[in-house]
């Protein structure tokens, strides 16, 4: 039976943000250009000191009635605490979570409507297309590909994807007091959203049709700064007691393909560091 429109949930879009004034307007563009339209957009700006709030002022101002909306979090630098206010402020049924440069298909509101309706999950993540890699397209069906076999391998561990993911507001509230607050920057915060969720008893999904389009910046790292990303796969499953091997299988993908993908950017004059999770936070000097 097919779920009436009126009967759909509501998908919030929460995007955060630091320092991505050369980004954040495609994103926004690609969020606005939707087959069915967001609840709203809530950009979380992280002490941004670029144009980031500037270029999102200047799309609000050129699509009053979008629903745009600007959260400034301000107590504290990181991804983990920013992605918490954009959830704590969001008022979708369905909190949507994407990467300030992730750039999503003209559908993905409507496809992740649908997912949720079916009461299957309370929580997932879809593929991604790496929109400055050559052949992006066969890039997706490759990433769905994997991903469908890690999802498998994972067992009642699957991951969700902060760049493309989705969770209903109710899940959250369920384990916000429960996640982890990362303030030495040593784990994925998607993964230990998962994690909490998988350890309260709820499911997280996998839906192929929910696809976004990132970039692969993060391979622009230095192989040092990227191996410290990567581990923070085996850092979270061990700061939750998990030793099992297979959920590592996202961890032995990512180290496998930054050698050749590494040399072809660095050959294409790519050099983007990714702003939050690549190297380990630097102490902040104490106060006086």
């Amino acid at each position: 039976m097919t779920t009436p429109p009126e009967a759909m949930p509501t998908v919030s879009i929460v995007i955060p943000a630091y320092n991505e004034e050369a980004n954040i307007r495609r994103c926004l563009e690609a969020a606005l250009a939707q087959t069915v339209a967001a609840h709203e957009i809530v950009v979380v700006d992280n002490r941004s000191t670029d144009g980031t709030r500037a270029v999102v002022e200047d799309v609000q101002a050129e699509h009053p009635s979008s629903g745009i909306r600007i959260v400034a979090q301000d107590a504290e630098q990181g991804i983990t605490p920013t992605r918490n206010a954009g959830f704590d402020a969001a008022t979708g049924e369905v909190l949507g979570r994407i990467d300030s440069d992730s750039i999503l298909e003209p559908d993905w509101v409507e496809q992740v409507q649908r997912a949720f309706a079916t009461g299957q999950f309370v929580a997932a993540s879809g593929p991604v297309g790496y929109y400055d890699m050559p052949m992006h397209r066969l890039g997706e069906l490759a990433d769905d590909a994997v991903r469908r076999v890690q999802v498998k391998l994972a067992g009642e561990y699957v991951f969700l994807f902060g760049s493309n993911m989705a969770i209903t507001k109710e899940a959250w509230l369920a384990v916000r007091a429960d996640v982890c607050p990362d303030r030495e920057d040593l784990m994925h915060e998607d993964l230990d959203l998962a994690l909490h969720l998988a350890l309260k008893g709820l499911r997280v999904g996998y839906v192929s049709s929910m696809v976004a389009n990132i970039s692969a910046r993060r391979l622009d790292s230095k192989p040092r700064d990227y191996l410290y990303y990567v581990e923070r796969f085996k850092r979270t499953y061990e700061a939750h007691g998990i030793h099992d091997l297979r959920p590592l299988a996202p961890m032995i993908t990512l180290l496998g393909i930054y050698p050749v993908l590494h040399a072809e950017r660095a050959a294409h004059g790519h050099r983007t560091a990714q702003q939050w999770g690549g190297a380990p936070k630097q102490a902040e000097p104490a106060e006086h």
